[in-house]
């Protein structure tokens, strides 16, 4: 590794004079995980354990979210470098994190995740996407936090169920769009909606993916519409979707309908995964891993061979750094030396055991040894 890239690939390799030689002894390097769907201001972690009373329905927990930020006092700046310490040593070298923007916080957990960004952004590469969390059309002001977050330098314009949470789905979709198009940027739609209104919500994306020349440029996080038994429903969004080159987001989740990943990818749809939210006013779970997401993908997708569970470690790596356009992303000679060093066979062992990261390194930098991050968060 020269200049933060990989400069050669081979055996019996002389280093110059001076170069730092790690001696891994036959273990397996692979290439830097890739979180491309989390919530850093979230965060409960290293905070004291709190009772969890939200409500069943998504709308409850969004709720509960907003006035259990006030009452418990959680800093986005301090919550989301300690996401990002833990995420560095379980090997993750990417991060796309949606940020709420909502009337009551306003921006407030946009300024604390820049912040941590700018602080970490020697060790790892976080974009930032502004997310109506609780409502865009359905909260007036929002729309125009949004337009400030994106002139802070957020990255991605977030959206949110315009059927189901805001009601309005065409003001809904205009708006980020109209976004998308002032800020050159891309967007990411969290989308919830089951069945038939889910495929409704898709219809209309198309409409302005097409009118606006936006190939390539929106995601779907979740689509759970997808993840629909009647085939009818899904066979033509599936071919919408690898047409107009719109990417997917799964998080392989327990108890909701879930798209096949096997079905995305032979469609030729772009497929990413993330951690989603870890331990925060949600859920009680998560470990910010992402080699436990490639279990869960295999698990949820029914991955068993070893070529189904590179699927799965694909998705976790390639897959994400497609959908954050890191260019210089790979293993290959000229890409960026971003990776991670496990004890293991291959990667069907590595995702079934998750062995510690013996060694992370992001542009030919050591930022993780046995485990644990060179740096800590307060």
């Amino acid at each position: 590794m020269r200049d933060g890239r990989i400069a050669a690939i081979g055996t019996n390799l002389e280093a110059p004079s001076g170069t730092p030689v790690e001696s891994l002894r036959g273990e397996l390097v692979l290439p830097g995980l890739v979180d491309a769907h989390t919530h850093l201001d979230k965060t409960l972690l290293g905070m004291p354990w709190h009772e969890n009373t939200a409500g069943p329905a998504l709308v409850d927990k969004i709720r509960y979210e907003r006035r259990m930020r006030r009452e418990w006092e959680i800093d986005a700046a301090r919550q989301s470098a300690r996401q990002i310490e833990l995420s560095l040593a379980q090997g993750t070298t990417h991060i796309l994190t949606h940020v709420d923007i909502d009337t009551e916080n306003g921006l407030t957990c946009l300024e604390g995740v820049l912040s941590a960004r700018d602080e970490w952004k020697d060790l790892i590469d976080i974009q930032l996407a502004a997310f109506p969390q609780s409502g865009l059309m359905s909260r007036p002001g929002t729309l125009e936090l949004m337009r400030e977050a994106m002139a802070m330098g957020c990255d991605w314009v977030g959206g949110l169920d315009p059927y189901a949470i805001d009601r309005d789905p065409k003001g809904h979709l205009d708006a980020i769009f109209g976004l998308a198009q002032t800020f050159g940027r891309p967007v990411d739609i969290h989308l919830h909606e089951p069945e038939e209104m889910g495929a409704l919500t898709l219809s209309l994306i198309f409409e302005r993916v097409r009118a606006l020349g936006m190939n390539g440029k929106v995601t779907i996080s979740h689509a759970f519409c997808l993840g629909s038994e009647r085939s009818h429903i899904v066979g033509p969004l599936l071919d919408q979707l690898a047409e107009l080159d719109i990417a997917v987001i799964t998080t392989g989740p327990s108890g909701w309908a879930a798209p096949s990943v096997s079905q995305l990818t032979q469609a030729g749809i772009r497929v990413g995964s993330g951690n989603d939210g870890v331990r925060d006013t949600w859920k009680h779970y998560g470990d910010a891993d992402m080699l436990s997401r490639a279990m869960f993908i295999g698990l949820r997708n029914r991955l068993c061979r070893d070529d189904e569970v590179a699927l799965a470690f694909d998705i976790c790596t390639l897959g994400g750094a497609r959908i954050m356009r890191s260019a210089d992303y790979g293993m290959s000679v000229g890409c960026a030396a971003d990776l991670f060093v496990v004890a293991a066979s291959g990667i069907a062992e590595t995702v079934a055991r998750q062995p510690v990261r013996k060694l992370v390194v992001k542009r030919g930098q050591v930022v993780a040894r046995d485990g644990e991050c060179i740096r800590h968060a307060r």
